[in-house]
């Protein structure tokens, strides 16, 4: 799908653009053909940012194909930029015990010490692997694997560029094997509808210091049919920011709190002033739980696509963005 690992320059020295495609990428990673038989195919080759639902749903449709035709696992390269929202949003409609496994590159591929080679067998191992089924959509780079619903892109520089913020990374490439270092403690949630490839339908907005409900009220007048807020702390926003709120929510529209800090989550019941986490649920907004408000802006679009009204958006959040704890 594109992203760094794909990319070379123009002209030494020159920055890095769309160059490679898939098939050259599989050329470029020695050993690769030992791990699996490949079935190679170009969905797209789009830089991350400019990737939208439509290209996602190109990948879930060649990831359904190819299990179909009996490949035991799927992966799909993509720029580390957004990769965390393609996979999160991967793993809402993932119903197969394959794995889906996204990977990606820090390093473009003509730069001294390149990963995007290692991180495709590290994801080939990742994805034949069956200790990797069940759990959904994961992520390997570096040759560490997380849940999608967990991860995070959390350096923009650096090679260990992603963590499960809160969690621990559920595997490790050891030795040309995956390593489970634990096991999700329920099962998953069923598959959501696939939503239509039209643009997301909802906000997503932070609840700064100083911030008196303006940008809530604008993105509610502009008819967003969903709002995501990221509040500080457990889940919290001005006393005039949850007015906005309010006001929201009494024309129909869906408000989802998520926390700003990188672990911890959203609470419920801990404070009580106007703007805290235990008024905003009385006002009729939803606590996003552990889901980061990238993650919970894609799950109330996907619930919103499916017309779950109030108690159904509640229902699917508290059990996504909690149920997915550790056990060794």
């Amino acid at each position: 799908m594109g992203g760094t690992i794909a990319m070379t320059p123009a002209a030494p020295n020159a920055p890095v653009r769309p160059g490679l495609d898939a098939h050259d990428l599989v050329a470029a990673a020695p050993g690769l053909a030992d791990v699996a038989d490949l079935w190679v195919e170009n969905i797209c080759n789009i830089p991350s940012p400019s990737i939208t639902v439509a290209e996602v749903l190109s990948a879930l449709d060649f990831a359904r194909r190819s299990v179909a035709a009996g490949a035991v696992g799927v992966m799909l390269t993509h720029g580390t930029d957004n990769l965390e929202e393609t996979a999160y949003l991967l793993d809402l409609l993932w119903d197969e015990e394959a794995p889906i496994v996204v990977t990606g590159a820090m390093r473009s591929a003509m730069m001294p010490g390149a990963d995007g080679p290692a991180n495709l067998l590290a994801a080939a191992i990742t994805a034949s692997s069956s200790l990797a089924r069940g759990i959904g959509v994961l992520t390997c780079l570096n040759d560490t694997v997380h849940l999608a619903a967990r991860v995070t892109k959390s350096s923009s520089m650096t090679m260990q560029a992603f963590e499960s913020p809160g969690f621990s990374p559920v595997g490790r490439i050891v030795e040309g094997t995956l390593r489970r270092q634990w096991s999700p403690a329920t099962q998953r949630p069923a598959a959501l509808p696939v939503p239509t490839a039209g643009p997301i339908d909802v906000a997503l907005l932070e609840a700064a210091f100083g911030e008196d409900g303006r940008l809530i009220s604008t993105a509610h007048q502009a008819g967003y049919r969903g709002i995501v807020i990221a509040g500080s702390g457990v889940g919290h926003m001005s006393a005039s920011a949850a007015d906005a709120v309010s006001a929201a929510i009494a024309d129909g529209v869906s408000v989802v709190v998520a926390s700003r800090t990188a672990s911890g989550g959203t609470a419920t019941a801990i404070y009580g002033y106007p703007g805290s986490e235990a008024d905003l649920i009385e006002r009729g907004a939803v606590m996003a739980g552990d889901l980061s408000p990238r993650k919970a802006r894609l799950l109330l679009h996907v619930l919103l696509s499916a017309d779950r009204g109030a108690d159904g958006i509640s229902a699917e959040f508290n059990s996504r963005g909690r149920d997915c704890f550790p056990r060794a």
